[in-house]
């Protein structure tokens, strides 16, 4: 039996607010918890079979063409065997749901620390050893610049309406200002790594992966191989923000390695070579422009970014995402230019686009406010549309307002506004900010099969994957609340290309997508046994294993008389074009700026977000606490940094890039305003979070510091040699 649903309507039935068991939506503790807290959740390279030999890449140490390999030492060193160069090794991976083989051929090398080579071994300091002995011998050949020179600009990236100039003209208060945000790394606690075993000619690889369904195609695409002889396992991702999402030289060097070899292949790369050679955010140059009257009311938006990548990479940080909806203004110009340089690829990092785009936007919002007069919340508030303006279409849901005065109320928003750099305590500068969060919201193709047995137990199975998110917790909650079950009583099954193809960890849609099809399957479930009582589905109440309809209330195991099985298939479809939908939020922080030494300290922080029904209080509240730790990052130490002579990634560990430790990161609160409902979405409706909470956080602290300092940094991250600067102007 399977449920299709296609969200071409709005779904107002609010179904699982009629559900009786009374577990979704609460704070409950995630099954796979103790696994993971005692080190027995088996991450991809744990489970290391019998006589599996160790790889370790050769990387490029220049740009050009590879002339020659002098692998001869490594070799003859005991216990080497093999070194493997083959035409399908991967350039750099690919990206989110490419669904295909990204650049490969390992001579002609566009990035120092390009994988060109794997030394395969019987131990893996062999194999270490034996890399590092490899000579490698590169000519000169014409590639990009190392640092972003000519752009080229889209002309599908690349919007405007009205007339700007004249708004800019004509305007009672202008912005127009330049800003820049780094390069960074997703730098995920777990590194890349795969283990690739062959039986015949069917491949079994454990990797670390985000979204299986594409990785499958993208490994088979890469090896030649029909993806029906492929099974990827991936039950435990130790965090991705990204980097994971498509297969990475890792995976496929396995592969080819343990082919060659007869024998099961495991690749992991150190965290230097995580750094080198998975995807980076890309750096940004940002021109804001903005035009409002004498109260404040955006006349004119103009937001133009210039990003880069490797050539022959359709990906390009898409920055400007929500510039064309978050704000009114009926005067923009939205550019969008790329330039091709030979660094590591740039692709999807936590909330590709916004990241950085809502960032910068909300500096400048914060610097149009002090030019007005107005107070930071109440000059966003005055800019709310009430369509997208650009579009002309009705948004599904838009929070923004709620979020700004919840979150105001919680933070005590001082709306005086004491002149900056007026509030001190003794060498320290205290200044408050905030910001305005958003992110699209998109709904993906997933399936699901649930199966409840008479024993009254569930299981749930699908290829989703968890990278820490709370995958397990939700798609339990969900099965248990529609089936009526105690939480305990259902098995989840994650990561694993065998089951129904999920959506996949990536872009915050796995929840709303991946939940939305165990959601139906359970639907079919429902129906199944109201068929069996002899009733309507809607007239069905579930509840601790218990059937109940027309005052009988029948143990499930009497309902039935063998395992009930569903298949759930959502679709997105017209809703996502008829609406604008989004996901909203507000930030608010308080930082101390030391005055002799410039350094910053965030002092307290709160975020308010509205992100449809939430699934479970407290992986959400998880996952926003992590997106404004990410926000601390990106407002006061991240830094992704390439010599300007090579390209090489000069930072590339965790001591030298400075990611927020305890230290950096105060005693952080969310709000979560639970009473919204989208009926666009899905039939949940439920909104992604993963990323709303990074959206727009670095903004609030950087616009605190203006307000502690007078000092704007408009060149992120703001370290305490720009902060100094600008005292001592």
């Amino acid at each position: 039996m399977t449920i299709h649903t296609r969200m071409d309507d709005a779904d107002r039935r609010n179904r699982l607010d009629d559900m009786a068991q009374g577990v979704l939506s609460t704070a409950m503790d995630r099954p796979d918890g103790p696994l993971k807290v005692s080190g027995r959740a088996p991450y991809a390279h744990e489970v290391q079979p019998e006589g599996m030999l160790h790889g370790v890449f050769v990387r490029a140490p220049r740009i050009g063409r590879v002339v020659s390999l002098d692998d001869a030492a490594a070799r003859a060193m005991d216990g080497v065997e093999t070194v493997v160069t083959d035409d399908r090794l991967l350039r750099n991976p690919a990206q989110g749901t490419a669904n295909e083989a990204p650049v490969q051929g390992p001579r002609e090398v566009f990035y120092v620390g390009q994988p060109i080579a794997l030394v395969v071994a019987r131990t893996f300091e062999t194999a270490r050893a034996a890399a590092l002995s490899v000579g490698v011998e590169i000519a000169d050949a014409e590639r990009a610049p190392v640092a972003p020179q000519d752009y080229d600009s889209p002309d599908k990236k690349q919007s405007s309406q009205g007339d700007l100039d004249a708004a800019m003209r004509d305007a009672a208060v202008t912005v127009d200002r330049m800003y820049t945000t780094p390069a960074h790394s997703s730098a995920p606690m777990e590194p890349h790594a795969a283990i690739a075993e062959w039986d015949g000619d069917r491949l079994t690889l454990r990797g670390s992966l985000q979204m299986l369904k594409f990785n499958r195609n993208e490994l088979a695409d890469s090896l030649g191989i029909d993806p029906k002889n492929l099974r990827i396992l991936s039950p435990y991702v130790g965090g991705g923000f990204g980097s994971k999402l498509g297969v990475a030289p890792e995976a496929v060097a396995a592969a080819i390695a343990a082919q060659e070899t007869g024998r099961p292949v495991g690749v992991a790369l150190s965290r230097q070579q995580v750094f080198e050679a998975t995807m980076r955010r890309s750096e940004t140059r940002q021109r804001v422009r903005l035009a409002a009257d004498a109260e404040g009311r955006l006349t004119g938006i103009g937001h133009d970014a210039w990003v880069s990548n490797l050539p022959d990479e359709s990906y390009s940080e898409p920055v400007t995402q929500a510039t064309p909806f978050t704000y009114r203004g009926e005067n923009r110009v939205i550019g969008h230019h790329v330039a091709r340089v030979s660094r590591t690829c740039a692709g999807s990092v936590r909330a590709p686009g916004e990241a950085v785009g809502i960032t910068v936007f909300e500096i400048a919002m914060d610097e149009l406010a002090h030019a007005a007069g107005i107070d930071p919340v109440e000059l966003r508030r005055r800019n709310i549309p009430d369509r997208d303006p650009t579009k002309d279409i009705p948004f599904s849901s838009n929070m923004l307002a709620q979020a700004l005065d919840a979150g105001a109320a919680a933070f005590g928003w001082d709306d005086s506004r004491p002149a900056p750099g007026s509030r001190r305590e003794g060498e320290w500068m205290i200044g408050q900010g905030m910001a305005s969060a958003v992110r699209v919201n998109n709904l993906a193709e997933a399936k699901a099969r649930v199966t409840l047995n008479p024993d009254g137990t569930a299981l749930v199975e699908t290829d989703m994957t968890d990278i820490g998110t709370g995958s397990y917790a939700i798609l339990t909650q969900i099965a248990a609340e529609m089936l009526g079950l105690p939480p305990e009583r259902v098995e989840v099954r994650l990561g694993d290309t065998d089951l129904p193809p999920g959506s996949g960890s990536g872009g915050s849609v796995g929840a709303s997508s991946s939940g939305s099809a165990v959601f139906l399957a359970c639907q079919g479930v429902r129906e199944r046994l109201a068929e069996a009582m002899g009733v309507a589905e809607t007239d069905l109440t579930l509840k601790d294993g218990q059937a109940i309809a027309d005052n009988r209330s029948t143990p499930l195991g009497d309902v039935i008389d063998g395992p009930v099985e569903a298949l759930g298939h959502i679709e997105p479809g017209k809703t996502s074009k008829a609406v604008r939908q989004a996901t909203w939020g507000a930030y608010f922080a308080e930082v101390a700026v030391n005055s002799v030494t410039g350094e910053t300290r965030v002092r307290r922080m709160h975020g308010t977000f509205a992100a449809g029904r939430i699934l479970n209080a407290k992986t959400a509240r998880s996952q926003c606490l992590g997106g404004m730790t990410f926000g601390i990052g990106m407002a006061l130490t991240e830094e992704l940094m390439h010599d300007a002579r090579d390209g090489h990634v000069v930072n590339r560990d965790l001591a030298e890039y400075h990611i927020p430790v305890n230290a950096d990161v105060p005693q952080i609160t969310v709000e979560l305003l639970m009473e919204e409902r989208d009926p666009w979405t899905n039939p949940m409706q439920a909104k992604g979070i993963g990323e709303l909470g990074i959206c727009g956080a670095a903004a609030a602290i950087v616009n605190a510091i203006h307000q502690a300092t007078g000092v704007r940094v408009r060149d992120l991250p703001a370290t305490l040699d720009k902060v100094m600067a600008g005292l001592e102007d």
